[in-house]
């Protein structure tokens, strides 16, 4: 077999391959002052708008309504949780005020009676009329510009919760037929727990319902239950009906959840701001003092 070798000239110069390449010379294009200059505003203004988008407006007034049952496809039903609600992304701050239901009042084209029934009304007169009516009435009585509402089924409440895989509640007394302590509850008894009566009356039903928007809240920002979030929000979509725009949902969710962390400003009416009374019917209602409802009231609205 012939083997082939190779063997370098006497006095040749190896020949390595780098020895010939030649470095390239790269010109860089250098910014110009001007254009360094506008880049530098445009990541401004994109920072801006990003910031005035969760900032702005300062303030966002609301009444959350929860609605009794209803005939299948209508809204013909009393609001059965009335709250009042504020809130200011800067600081965050959530301001929450609860109306009872048998609150005595004064409604246009109605009479006396319930605050809880001007939806009902509103909505036997006219279908969707209900939120409007609410809105005006809780403008006329209370003193605060109102221009939003979010009403929630009691049924779409089940159906959040039990997607979010139960409500957890700590209780510092007894209360409702649970113990001092934490307690997870799934849907169904979640809304026990809120609209139940027996044993208390409708000032600690209100306590409770604050509670258990609160626990939502807390639970919202748990990163275990964030893959359980869009099936909660599925769920809710359609038992929850609002006139805020869309495009304002992240802002306004953002600034509630991060009050989640700093806390609620969570006030009701209480005992001492009612007089219990009976109707000449036999209906037992609370007439109001407004003397000492509006100044809590107008405090909560002007925070910033």
């Amino acid at each position: 077999m012939n083997s082939y070798a190779y063997y370098p000239v006497p006095g040749d110069k190896p020949i390595i391959p780098l020895d010939r390449m030649q470095p390239i010379r790269l010109d860089r294009q250098r910014l110009s002052p001007l254009t360094g200059c506008l880049l530098g505003l445009l990541v401004l203004l994109i920072f801006m708008c990003i910031g005035g988008y969760f900032l702005m407006p300062i303030r966002t007034n609301m009444v959350v309504m929860g609605l009794d049952r209803a005939p299948q496809g209508s809204s013909i039903s009393r609001t059965d949780t009335l709250i009042l609600m504020t809130v200011v992304p800067t600081r965050p701050y959530v301001g929450m005020y609860s109306i009872p239901r048998d609150l005595w009042v004064d409604i246009p084209n109605v009479g006396q009676n319930r605050i809880n029934t001007v939806h009902f009304f509103a909505e036997a007169e006219k279908d969707g009329s209900g939120p409007v009516a609410v809105r005006r009435l809780v403008e006329k009585d209370f003193g605060v510009k109102v221009p939003y509402y979010v009403r929630i089924r009691f049924d779409g409440v089940v159906k959040v919760i039990d997607a979010l895989g139960g409500l957890t509640i700590t209780l510092d007394t007894a209360q409702s037929g649970y113990e001092a302590g934490t307690h997870t509850l799934d849907g169904t008894k979640a809304l026990a727990f809120v609209r139940d009566r027996k044993g208390s009356d409708d000032f600690f039903r209100m306590t409770r319902g604050q509670l258990a928007i609160k626990a939502v809240a807390r639970q919202m920002i748990n990163p275990l239950i964030w893959p359980r979030i869009p099936g909660a929000i599925l769920a809710g979509l359609s038992s929850v009906d609002t006139n805020i725009p869309v495009w304002d949902w992240p802002r306004l969710g953002f600034a509630f959840l991060r009050a989640a962390i700093t806390g609620f400003d969570a006030q009701t009416v209480t005992h001492d701001m009612v007089i219990p009374w009976k109707t000449d019917e036999g209906a037992q209602v609370l007439l109001p003092r407004w003397e000492l409802i509006l100044p809590p009231v107008q405090e909560m609205f002007k925070k910033m």
